[in-house]
């Protein structure tokens, strides 16, 4: 786990949120901060390559489809330069297949949106224990 450490010197996870979606973008930040952990969000896996947070990232909240690179394409780049961040999937795709594809490679979770605020932080949960 990469932690980060918040305004009163305390260390919390990074978790990053890739997804193209803005309303996604704006509100899972939040979420994730009232959950205790730290948060940023990102519009495109390009966006979130560039911006220096994969070092920091204890665990990833992806999209599936976006515009360029996909999530898994994502996914299939950070393993390739050997990253190994957890990855939980978001979509709004109901399609067995990409869900099973996720996990065989290497997804920790995969929530259909729109998920629950448990949903989210049990998945949380299990991917920081992956990590």
């Amino acid at each position: 786990m990469k932690p980060l450490k918040d305004g009163s010197g305390n260390k919390r996870p990074l978790l990053s949120v890739v997804d193209d979606d803005e309303s996604i973008r704006e509100s899972l930040p939040g979420l994730i901060k009232e959950f205790g952990f730290a948060a940023r969000a990102f519009s495109s896996a390009e966006e979130f390559l560039s911006s220096g947070a994969v070092d920091e990232t204890s665990c990833l909240i992806l999209d599936i489809a976006m515009p360029g690179m996909s999530g898994p394409e994502l996914h299939q780049e950070l393993k390739r330069r050997g990253e190994a961040v957890p990855v939980i999937f978001i979509t709004g795709q109901k399609d067995e297949r990409i869900r099973a594809r996720a996990f065989e490679q290497g997804a920790v979770g995969f929530l259909l949106k729109p998920f629950s605020d448990a949903a989210l932080l049990a998945a949380i949960k299990a991917a920081l224990q992956a990590s």
